[in-house]
């Protein structure tokens, strides 16, 4: 004896299927934008150019994180101040999602904002720490900021909580800097922020980097470190091609283990007599 409703309860469960089915590519199609908003809002925060001046040369490198809506905050900058120096400041955002990119871009303009009122590294970072603890936001920022002479090739430098710069000189030596810093910008208010002062020698280079470049489940820090302290060395001492530098490091972050921001800005500069 036949059963009846057998093909009505198939065709019940195709109909369930196919609704499924429709569900997930349409929230497939929502996550797929999201994330391409994420990316787009957080290169949009980037600056454009940079600055153009005699003997100083500028590289960077940025990969954004871009599983499901894992964005970070990491970001880079460089640009004149009001005395013609040049500041240099490379940090990241706690987190991994649209509001760190958000306020990557708050970071950001305030620093730039903050330094036409004081470019002295440790000042800037200061008053930075105090305008984000004053906008009552959960998150917090590791920072570098640097500012350079290009004439003299004098750097003063100053961190928040982040990881220090990489050296190389054109003679081969090179290491890992051993400054003093401070907590990360947005945690504890009224906090001072040491300064150190370096010089930057005909074809050296300096490299400032976010962890996601030298730290992950497969690569401890010590070794991401050490590994762009032999680059940069190399790199100097076989001329100082910053843009082949950068490219070199931001490499390493494909080692690290995880989907994370990376960012390298790699500065270096010619002799007094080299040419615009």
């Amino acid at each position: 004896m036949f059963r009846t409703g057998t093909t009505d309860d198939g065709d019940e469960l195709l109909a369930r299927l196919g609704a499924l089915t429709a569900q997930a590519r349409a929230q497939a199609e929502v996550q797929r934008s999201q994330v391409e908003l994420a990316i787009a809002l957080q290169r949009g925060m980037l600056p454009r150019d940079l600055p153009t001046v005699r003997r100083l040369h500028l590289a960077v490198r940025y990969t954004p994180a871009c599983h499901g809506l894992n964005v970070g905050g990491d970001w880079y900058d460089a640009f004149t101040l009001a005395d013609g120096r040049i500041g240099l400041t490379i940090g990241d955002v706690q987190g991994h999602n649209i509001e760190a990119a958000a306020f990557m871009g708050q970071v950001r303009a305030g620093l730039r904002a903050l330094a036409s009122v004081t470019g002295e590294p440790g000042e800037l970072l200061t008053r930075t720490n105090d305008l984000l603890l004053s906008l009552g936001s959960d998150l917090f920022a590791t920072c570098t900021f640097m500012r350079l002479d290009p004439c003299a090739g004098v750097v003063e430098s100053a961190r928040a909580g982040h990881l220090p710069c990489v050296w190389a000189r054109a003679d081969g030596a090179c290491g890992v800097a051993e400054d003093a810093g401070g907590p990360p910008l947005g945690v504890q208010a009224g906090v001072p922020y040491p300064v150190t002062r370096y010089e930057l020698t005909t074809g050296g280079v300096f490299v400032l980097l976010t962890d996601g470049v030298v730290e992950g489940p497969s690569m401890p820090l010590e070794e991401g470190l050490d590994r762009v302290t032999r680059l940069a060395g190399d790199a100097a001492a076989a001329g100082g091609d910053v843009d082949a530098l950068a490219a070199a490091v931001i490499k390493g972050a494909e080692r690290v283990g995880h989907d994370d921001d990376a960012a390298v800005l790699v500065v270096g500069l010619d002799g007094p007599d080299a040419q615009p």
